[in-house]
């Protein structure tokens, strides 16, 4: 095992499919905590399909870097939401559907029409189920999603405390002269650039489960919002390079098997929470 694993990390694409994993799962678990307390914890849905929606348009387009064209795309699909949430008419879980679905199925119908793969259904797997796209990652996508990541986990820990204050008590924090609508468009953009990360790592319809698991799993054992977020944090790149390793040496799906390891997770860490208690 050790020799295989070895030989394996000898290959770069597999140290970059590590690399990688490991900043996804870190910047994936920090906002994770957020959002369940906001019980908004579908945009992550939303906006994979509408990243997803992107990609299908990039490929029609013959755009090489997709990623230039998806993120800008999934950010202001995340704005959009956030405005239209609000809206009395329209309500937050509503706004999602409509923006999520209506993405999938445009997206969909243009690779359809404009089909420019002769393995239609393959590409459509890959990108909904992530398959093996993190271990086909240039240098330079390796390069963008570390600049990315690190940019998100700065803003993060900068941020900290007013995206405590808006997760716990929006209204008071507005209250006391907090900006809140302003940082809900910074958790907003941060959300889109972890969602456009991660379909590289676990598919656009898995990526709720790499945001959600880690956050739910560390609730399990810790009360407090500091805890938990590094709780999440440690279980969530811990799945992922669990998951990884896993789907190298048993040449599995890499998201599948990185959610079913969180999810073996969340109930390990749900006996402990009962047996703490």
């Amino acid at each position: 095992m050790i020799q295989n694993l070895a030989m394996y990390f000898s290959f770069s694409f597999v140290r970059y499919a590590f690399i990688v994993g490991v900043l996804i799962s870190l910047c994936s678990s920090l906002l994770g905590v957020t959002l369940v307390l906001k019980r908004f914890s579908f945009i992550g849905d939303g906006l994979s399909h509408v990243a997803f929606g992107g990609i299908c348009i990039a490929s029609v387009l013959n755009i090489s870097n997709n990623m230039f064209l998806v993120l800008p795309i999934t950010i202001l699909s995340a704005i959009l939401l956030l405005r239209t949430g609000r809206n009395k008419k329209i309500q937050g879980d509503a706004a999602i559907a409509m923006i999520s679905v209506g993405a999938l199925a445009i997206g969909y119908l243009l690779m359809n029409i404009f089909s420019v793969s002769s393995n239609l259904s393959g590409d459509v797997c890959s990108t909904l189920f992530g398959a093996m796209s993190i271990l086909t990652l240039t240098k330079a996508e390796v390069w963008l999603c570390t600049i990315l990541s690190i940019a998100v986990i700065i803003a993060f820990v900068i941020f900290y405390n007013k995206i405590f204050a808006v997760t716990f008590d929006e209204a008071f924090a507005q209250a006391v002269g907090t900006h809140a609508s302003a940082y809900n468009l910074i958790i907003a953009i941060i959300i889109a650039i972890i969602i456009v990360l991660a379909m590289n790592l676990v598919g656009s319809l898995l990526i709720s489960a790499l945001v959600i698991f880690p956050a739910l799993s560390a609730m399990r054992i810790f009360k407090s919002f500091k805890s938990v977020t590094i709780c999440s944090a440690v279980i969530s790149v811990f799945c992922s390079v669990t998951g990884l390793l896993i789907s190298v040496v048993g040449d599995t799906p890499v998201g599948s098997t990185i959610v079913a390891v969180d999810i073996a997770a969340f109930l390990i860490c749900s006996l402990i929470g009962k047996l703490v208690k």
